[in-house]
């Protein structure tokens, strides 16, 4: 019966989107964190019956038709790039965006990658680096004498050197834009990577016309809304309770009709 594989797609989809919410909820603090949204689309239609044919050789023709769908797939996952709350830390190299843009960071490759998870350290050199060490992009090295450091909304960085009253320059932050954000493929770790989907990354300095400006002593935090992914789990569970009776009753179904045929 057809049923059965149709409502096996229903559920198999109902798995993933609950995989997704589960991802979701698990990163509900994480910074910088995007949550995912699963998207689906309906597969290939059998034609019982061909609409806008003639009928029975006359003139007139099927108004509608007949065509069967069998189920669903799975379109995408899409990463929903909406600002998250802003939470202050008081560290001063804890830096959060406010806008559009993303912070360019060179990994252990030595090629760029991006994100918005702006809780920075200095490593042994002095260097601006992630947490997992990987070096800002524009590097930029704070003295070790240096006292305090600064960054302003237009990404200016400065550091106030013991025995000087000027600060000195650092360095300039730059950000990168993308066309299409949602074409960037997450790495993990709070990285994500251009893609030809993405487009090429637009670089421009913070506070620019489409440019996030940047929070010192702040984070961004998840952008996962607790209430809303317990109702989409509410809902795929349901969703999945109501693909599994199809499954039963189209097995019933199929039970009565072999017991009759025997």
């Amino acid at each position: 019966m057809k049923a059965l594989s149709i409502a096996a797609t229903g559920m198999a989809a109902q798995d993933l989107n609950v995989s997704v919410i589960a991802n979701n909820i698990a990163n509900i603090n994480t910074t910088g964190f995007k949550r995912a949204r699963a998207e689906f689309t309906d597969l290939l239609y059998q034609t019982e019956r061909l609409k806008g044919v003639s009928s029975r050789g006359q003139a007139n023709t099927v108004p509608e038709g007949a065509q069967l769908g069998l189920g669903v797939r799975t379109a995408s996952i899409r990463n929903l790039h909406i600002q998250g709350s802003l939470a202050n830390t008081g560290n001063r190299l804890d830096w959060a965006l406010s806008g559009r843009g993303w912070f360019q960071v060179t990994d252990a490759n030595g090629d760029t990658v991006y994100t918005r998870a702006g809780a920075f350290n200095t490593n042994a050199s002095g260097q601006i680096v992630t947490a997992d060490g990987y070096v800002v992009s524009p590097p930029m090295i704070v003295p070790s004498n240096a006292v305090d450091v600064t960054v302003s909304q237009s990404g200016l960085v400065s550091a106030i050197i013991a025995g000087q009253t000027a600060p000195q320059q650092l360095g300039q932050l730059s950000l990168a834009n993308f066309a299409n954000e949602a074409g960037l493929t997450p790495l993990g770790n709070n990285l994500y990577k251009q893609t030809e989907a993405s487009g090429a990354p637009v670089v421009g300095v913070p506070g620019d016309p489409g440019f996030a400006t940047i929070s010192q002593y702040y984070l961004e935090s998840s952008n996962v809304d607790p209430v809303k992914e317990i109702t989409d789990l509410i809902a795929a569970q349901r969703a999945y309770e109501m693909n599994s009776k199809v499954i039963q009753a189209a097995s019933e179904m199929q039970a009565t009709v072999s017991k009759n045929m025997g």
